[in-house]
């Protein structure tokens, strides 16, 4: 059975005057395997690591690896729209203790297929971890089809993939063309329990950030296909998932984590910024209606 089942948290990345904060992460990371997420990623879209020198990117990695301390499986992003660059992240987490790398399709290039296939098959030779693939147009401009994925199953240490597209086609086209011990999850929380039942592996959350036992307890109910309560957990988080999108992700789960005192600042880096007033009322609705704050 795979390592990568369950609600895995892309956690972020919590900053003080434009600093790692690095006693917020820690507490982060207690506070989601107190509540029974299955895994932490950290240095994802959702912890900023666009934004991060490879000296922070490091830290980020090996200070998780060390608060986890194998108590569930880190994931840790590595992925880079340079072939070599994403290879140094990826031997870097290896050399950590990272249980896997999560390898984002590289963005700006925009690569064909081929040169998409060749760019996971290089990583995936030069470091021996086992990846997740990571595809999410919305944010690279480029996408990976099935029909590469099934080819990319076919290393050895390309064990799963996070499927990001919000698409159930596509998610049974990869599912169906690829192995059964390959590990499919979900990058969007609205579809995460469709793609379990569908033959789905779990979740990558923005929203175990704010109720990591929520999003755990869903995945559990699916994978145990008790869809009934399942179905239920499900729409009670729904508006918390919707609120994690209210402005680009993470700013939301950020502000959210502050308000609710997890972080002392939710300010993202720049380019990001702050929610607008709309917004954040609009959030700090449901996150009352939800009783975390």
């Amino acid at each position: 059975m795979s390592k990568f089942r369950g609600a895995f948290v892309a956690i972020v990345t919590p900053f003080i005057d434009n600093q790692i904060d690095e006693q917020g992460l820690i507490d982060l990371i207690e506070f989601q395997i107190e509540n029974g997420t299955h895994g932490i990623v950290p240095c994802g879209t959702t912890g900023e690591s666009a934004t991060m020198t490879h000296e922070e990117h490091h830290r980020v990695v090996e200070l998780t690896i060390k608060t986890v301390n194998g108590r569930v499986p880190v994931l840790a992003g590595t992925g880079s729209n340079s072939t070599s660059e994403t290879i140094d992240l990826t031997r870097h987490a290896r050399e950590a203790g990272a249980d896997g790398a999560l390898v984002i399709t590289p963005y700006y290039n925009k690569p064909s297929q081929e040169g998409l296939y060749q760019h996971f098959k290089s990583v995936a030779e030069a470091v021996d971890i086992p990846m997740i693939l990571y595809n999410v147009p919305s944010r690279t401009s480029i996408d990976i089809t099935a029909a590469t994925v099934a080819r990319c199953a076919g290393i050895d240490n390309i064990v799963g993939i996070k499927e990001a597209t919000a698409n159930m086609n596509r998610a049974c086209d990869v599912i169906r063309q690829c192995p059964a011990d390959f590990a499919v999850m979900s990058g969007d929380d609205f579809t995460c329990l469709a793609l379990v039942l569908l033959g789905g592996t779990g979740v990558i959350s923005v929203t175990s950030n704010v109720h990591p036992k929520g999003m755990a307890d869903l995945m559990n109910a699916a994978l145990a296909a008790d869809v009934a309560t399942a179905r239920k957990i499900q729409y009670e988080l729904f508006p918390l998932m919707q609120s994690m999108f209210f402005d680009t992700n993470p700013v939301p789960a950020k502000k959210a984590l502050e308000l609710m005192g997890k972080i002392k600042s939710g300010t993202p880096r720049q380019p990001l910024w702050t929610m607008g007033e709309d917004a954040l009322a609009r959030m700090t609705a449901v996150l009352k209606d939800q009783r975390l704050i």
